[in-house]
């Protein structure tokens, strides 16, 4: 947990309840431009009533000091003492320092927001580990809570690794690609307000080793892109196992991204000073497979869950869709199928976008989201409705 201006903390979780200083709103407030008078008067059939003067938003409260008389208002600003109703500007016309009343009925405390009728002072305004939005900001202001309590985002390390990977500004050769899985999950955490470190460790066992040791240490969550199959140069899971990492699982019944490591242990880390780990703080590992779907995919369904949920959020996937086609598919594994998502008549409906499987990156920019499929069936009939997990606005 950390104390933050108020105005830095939107989409950080709160973790402090918010109490209303006073009543809301704090005083008998005008709601339309107007004028104030007494029911009483109106009640009695007067309709012309001498305008004693002028109540303007942020000025001291006036007293209406005749009953027959009436008081130019302003929205936004406090009713004066006497009065018990507005009439808006639109209802009356103003000659000579009179106005006239142009309706025959109007109800008591009309156009008037009461003290007090939203919340009381001590009400709880916004509970503790809520999402900070736009909304909880104006909140925040408004009861002059200029610090606020928030959860500690976890330092995170993303590492790449494969000798086949150049950098970005590169010319690759033709056995070679450049590095982007890396910057797919910087731009991934970025949403959830993370700034991760990067780093990129080639197919040398000792030098993961060496690296990975010392991340341990310096990071609360490292995600790895790669290096977690079956291939003779897939170090990841056996370097993580000599350096005490417990695995958890290490593959997912699902296509795509079968080959997901994830574990965690507990380290002994160095002080929190210059941003380094608290001492015994637990490292968490998502080692996630290299192909770019795959990494992508795991990002979305695993990491941000998870984060979620450490962060004290209970965030759950509701987001559903109608399935727009049939899809076969055969395989016994959990399929998440690329989609774009289209509104009709108030429904969300998910378009399959086939693409040529887990490394076709290119294809992400077509869709908007990933739609679940479970591993229980192999025929999935149009109209029938799935979760789905939504990556872009629509």
């Amino acid at each position: 947990m950390e104390e933050v201006d108020f105005a830095n903390s939107l989409g950080r979780v709160l973790k402090e309840n918010i109490y209303a200083d006073r009543d809301f709103p704090p005083f008998n407030r005008v709601s339309m431009d107007g004028i104030g008078i007494s029911h009483n008067s109106f009640f009695d059939g007067q309709r012309i009533f001498k305008i004693e003067g002028i109540q303007a938003a942020g000025s001291e409260q006036l007293t209406l000091k005749n009953g027959q008389n009436c008081i130019e208002v302003m929205t936004g600003a406090i009713l004066p003492k006497n009065c018990d109703v507005v009439i808006p500007y639109e209802q009356v016309t103003i000659e000579n320092g009179e106005a006239t009343v142009n309706i025959d009925t109007i109800d008591y405390y009309k156009n008037i927001h009461k003290k007090g009728n939203d919340k009381n002072k001590g009400d709880i305004l916004i509970t503790e580990n809520t999402l900070i939005s736009s909304a909880e900001i104006g909140v925040l202001a408004t009861v002059g809570k200029s610090k606020v309590r928030v959860a500690k985002n976890p330092k995170v390390m993303i590492v790449s690794t494969g000798d086949e990977l150049v950098e970005v500004s590169e010319i690759p050769k033709e056995y070679q690609i450049r590095r982007s899985n890396v910057h797919t999950l910087v731009s991934l955490l970025k949403k959830k307000d993370i700034i991760a470190g990067t780093a990129h460790i080639t197919d040398d066992k000792n030098e993961l080793k060496q690296k990975i040791e010392g991340f341990l240490s310096d990071y609360d969550v490292l995600l790895f892109s790669g290096a977690v199959s079956k291939g003779k140069f897939d170090f990841i899971p056996e370097v993580l196992d000599e350096l005490g990492v417990k695995k958890l699982f290490h593959k997912v019944a699902q296509r795509p991204g079968k080959p997901f490591w994830f574990g965690d242990t507990a380290t002994s880390g160095m002080s929190e000073q210059d941003g380094k780990k608290r001492r015994g703080s637990s490292t968490i590992v998502f080692a996630f497979p290299g192909n770019p779907i795959s990494t992508f995919v795991s990002c979305v369904k695993y990491f941000y869950p998870w984060l979620d949920t450490s962060l004290g959020l209970n965030l759950e996937n509701k987001n559903l869709a109608i399935l727009a086609n049939d899809i076969t598919f055969k395989p016994a594994l959990t399929y998440f199928m690329q989609v774009k998502l289209e509104y009709r008549n108030g429904s969300m409906y998910a378009i399959p976008i086939a693409g040529k499987g887990s490394g076709d990156l290119a294809n992400l920019v077509e869709v908007d989201a990933f739609i679940e499929l479970p591993a229980e069936k192999s025929e999935f009939k149009e109209g029938a409705i799935f979760p789905v997990i939504k990556y872009r606005s629509c």
